[in-house]
């Protein structure tokens, strides 16, 4: 791997091997979605906490300070609206030259395996696999499954993140799912969990992240659970604590508990 390649990973993956990524890109395809709609708001009392931001270039120059921000993850797909005919009918919106213009540390796109658009999404990561060897750029392949939430399992999402790190994405964010370690261990680069839906208690999300990060997950990528709660730095250090300080779930919980308590106090 060339210096600039592993100077970039090392930028967003910890020294201990982990990393927690803040993802603040629903925009692209969803608008002004609530708790995003003043994204630079929103993350300012969160960007201590993140080892790196998944954003598109739009909110990252308006929304986004240059002098104090985590390592970037540009998000590079996209072309689709939550009210279009088929959210899998992504394209490559951003170049690799404006991603290093950027300074981003790695860039990122969906990819849609069992859609009618699969194959148009595979070939996007591939060709942008190439640009980003070319210039020691990572690439981060995201297994979304548009509207189809059922297919989420264990089976389904292996073969997505296989897929993926078979056409040279570099690290792979997809979804927990139970059975998380027949994902994992089926994929040769790094995988970092994906939220998903809000869940409806603070432990269910220690919980899912506790289990993925022991099934071997590298790290998280989480928004809505963090951003849309009463209570987002409280969640994000308790989050902090499973990824960076081995907590368990309980542990997690006492931490966010506490956290909670001193910002009313």
């Amino acid at each position: 791997m060339d210096w600039g390649m592993q100077n970039r990973l090392g930028r967003l993956i910890q020294p201990d091997g982990h990393c927690f990524f803040l993802p603040i890109d629903h925009g692209y395809f969803q608008g002004p979605t609530s708790k995003l709609e003043k994204p630079g708001e929103t993350i300012k009392p969160l960007i201590p906490y993140a080892d790196g931001l998944f954003v598109t270039r739009g909110v990252l120059r308006s929304c986004v300070d240059p002098r104090n921000c985590p390592p970037i993850i540009l998000r590079v797909s996209g072309g689709t609206s939550i009210i279009g005919k088929d959210l899998a009918h992504e394209a490559i919106t951003t170049s690799v030259q404006e991603a290093l213009r950027l300074n981003v540390a790695a860039v990122g796109m969906s990819i849609f395996v069992g859609s009618d658009y699969e194959h148009d999404s595979l070939l996007n990561l591939a060709k942008l696999v190439d640009e980003g060897q070319s210039y020691g750029l990572p690439v981060m392949a995201v297994t979304a499954v548009g509207k189809e939430l059922e297919k989420r399992d264990a089976r389904y999402l292996s073969l997505c993140c296989r897929i993926a790190a078979e056409l040279g994405a570099n690290i792979v964010k997809t979804y927990w799912c139970e059975n998380f370690d027949r994902v994992v261990n089926g994929c040769p680069v790094p995988v970092v969990m994906a939220g998903g839906p809000k869940c409806e208690t603070e432990r269910e999300v220690f919980e899912f992240v506790y289990d993925g990060m022991q099934k071997g997950a590298i790290g998280l990528n989480l928004g809505r659970n963090v951003w849309q709660h009463p209570h987002p730095v409280a969640m994000m250090k308790a989050l902090r604590a499973i990824i960076h300080e081995k907590a368990s779930a309980k542990g997690a919980e006492e931490i966010f508990q506490e956290e909670k308590k001193e910002k009313k106090g």
